[in-house]
């Protein structure tokens, strides 16, 4: 077992390039350790085998504990080239080190390393200037933990100062998934430059994570028939709506209501102005009022120049307000004007 490990240990100094400073240190201690039994006096506690290992390795690190030190001249100078010998070994170690994490952080930039990663928010595809938006708006959200994917094209880090890991590599390729940690992904973003491009992206993922929150913008929105049939589950979103993009990663199911209400035969978005002779109302009379008669949901109201969405419902609207509303029909200023009488009137 221990000439096992003593080969995987060689091995692995080899190629590692750790090979210098482990000569150094080798060669000093095995020529420094006679050198100090010849020079300090016989018996002496220093060179006995116990002491002298703890010895070389403080006084070679220059921390210098002093609770054993030489005691003779010729003593001094062995202690003296053990000093050396560690000054030069440490300087050997960091300058590898310095340079091994030089090299770590020139490949992570470079989109080379794999991701640590689990729970995360996939980003696949990279576009200059909209992927950055989409980044500031989920990171303005709350949203922690994410890992962009982007292709060859993009030959380094293209938001180094943004708390977003980078992979690079063919999108639909195995190894480059993997790399992004696809398989932990809670939601994953397929953000690419076509609907060819962006279908071939959404069944590579659809395999190799069947649990995840998938979105897929598309610019042709007819083609959402073909990934329902790759995954009913999967989310399709207009490309042209950033914002709509974020609310479907960050709520999702989201972008389905927004479709749903810009949809003819479903309920839809409306306005009324409130009518002048009812003066100022509060808002919780609106709500109750359009709830009631119609089942309409209040989303906002304008008043003079402010537009308040989601208004409060302890808030007054002055005479004339704009109301916003959800509906399964327009109502007409009438049917508000009886409505809201009634509940005036209650």
């Amino acid at each position: 077992m221990s000439f096992v490990l003593a080969r995987l240990l060689a091995r692995w100094v080899l190629q590692q390039g750790w090979l210098l400073p482990v000569v150094v240190v080798v060669f000093v201690f095995a020529t420094s350790w006679p050198l100090m039994v010849l020079a300090e006096p016989a018996g002496a506690e220093l060179v006995r085998p116990g002491n002298y290992w703890w010895y070389f390795v403080v006084t070679a690190a220059t921390v210098g504990y002093g609770d054993f030190s030489p005691e003779t001249t010729a003593g001094h100078f062995v202690g003296a080239y053990v000093i050396i010998g560690g000054i030069a070994t440490l300087t050997t170690v960091f300058t590898k080190l310095a340079s091994r994490l030089e090299q770590t952080k020139g490949r992570r930039m470079q989109g080379m390393e794999a991701v640590r990663a689990s729970g995360h928010t996939l980003l696949i595809g990279y576009t200059a200037g909209r992927t950055e938006r989409i980044v500031a708006q989920l990171i303005a959200d709350g949203v922690t933990g994410l890992v962009l994917c982007a292709s060859d094209e993009v030959q380094v880090h293209p938001m180094p100062s943004q708390p977003v890991d980078f992979v690079r590599g063919e999108p639909t390729a195995a190894d480059v998934l993997a790399r992004a940690a696809v398989g932990a992904a809670s939601t994953i973003l397929v953000d690419m430059g076509d609907d060819n491009e962006a279908l071939a992206v959404a069944v590579t993922v659809d395999h190799a994570n069947r649990s995840a929150h998938v979105v897929v913008t598309l610019r042709d929105m007819e083609k959402s028939e073909l990934v329902r049939y790759v995954d009913p589950r999967i989310k399709c979103v207009q490309w042209h709506t950033p914002r709509m993009v974020t609310e479907e990663l960050t709520s999702p199911g989201i972008a389905e209501v927004y479709s749903e209400l810009m949809t003819a035969g479903g309920a839809g978005t409306y306005s009324v102005s409130l009518p002048e002779s009812l003066g100022r109302l509060s808002t919780e009379k609106c709500r109750l009022a359009l709830g009631r008669a119609f089942g309409a949901t209040v989303l906002a109201a304008r008043t003079d120049d402010d537009l308040v969405v989601n208004p409060s419902w302890d808030g007054d609207l002055p005479a004339g307000s704009v109301l916003y509303y959800v509906s399964p029909r327009r109502l007409s200023g009438a049917e508000i004007e009886t409505a809201l009488r009634g509940t005036t009137a209650g």
